[in-house]
């Protein structure tokens, strides 16, 4: 937490952003300090290297860019929500104007690309080393957690309210969260910060997932510091104070 804190604070100046708030609003959060800093969860190094590769990204190292966020999403799934959104980031970076071949345009795509095959040739090899093909069953332990429901996740929650059954509201809040991921694909296609987009789609899936747990809110929270995005802030922080009494004796 303390690596990605400072890369954070590394990454705000360039962004506009005072650093030290920026680390602070990453670090200082209540539900990080007690269940990430105080628990044994991987969440914390899976979005290290999500915010590795995004300083990658943004300092011209696409290669480095997409090795590091294919080992975020291996370590955790949730981290695979940034992948799109860095290659639609690569892809507006890239050489554009009437003069310019189209083939340049892709170069900095090609590069996340490349690390991110390259790293995924790895880590697939490391793993067949140490387990075999059992690693494969990894996949459906992650669909499974879904068919879980926790008691402050939102769809939970809504369905608790309105009187209806969990499984409908867990279908309402994941189509709802496609389409708000097919928006934020588009618009970052059309020359939108992808950062600020992969915050927004990061969030999405916290309030959309029946299997929310305190130590998830972790996942926007570099991505949200560097946005320059107020409102989503303001959403996280409420988020934040909704799970504190998840697992917390208060």
């Amino acid at each position: 937490m303390l690596a990605t804190a400072w890369l954070v604070a590394r990454l705000a100046p360039a962004r506009g952003i005072d650093p030290l708030r920026a680390a602070a609003f990453v670090a200082l959060n209540p539900l990080v300090l007690v269940h990430v800093i105080g628990g044994p969860h991987n969440d914390a190094f899976a979005v290290l290297l999500t915010t590795l590769g995004i300083a990658a990204l943004l300092s011209a190292r696409e290669t480095e860019a997409g090795a590091a966020l294919v080992a975020a999403a291996a370590v955790k799934s949730s981290a695979a929500v940034a992948l799109p959104f860095a290659l639609l980031g690569a892809r507006n970076r890239g050489p554009t104007g009437r003069n310019v071949k189209a083939s340049l345009t892709f170069r900095p795509v090609g590069g996340v690309v490349m690390g991110g095959l390259a790293m995924l040739v790895a880590i697939g090899v490391a793993a067949y080393a140490g387990f075999g093909w059992g690693w494969v069953h990894a996949f459906a332990l992650a669909g499974q957690n879904q068919g879980h429901t926790s008691h402050l996740s939102l769809p939970t929650t809504t369905a608790r309210i309105l009187g209806v059954g969990k499984d409908p509201a867990r279908a309402a809040f994941l189509v709802l969260y496609a389409l708000l991921v097919a928006w934020l694909l588009v618009w970052t296609y059309r020359g939108a910060d992808w950062l600020r987009a992969t915050a927004w789609a990061t969030t999405g899936l916290l309030l959309a997932t029946s299997w929310l747990l305190p130590w998830y809110l972790l996942w926007p929270l570099p991505t949200a510091a560097l946005s320059r995005d107020r409102p989503l802030k303001l959403l996280l922080l409420a988020l934040t104070a909704y799970q504190l009494g998840a697992r917390i004796p208060l």
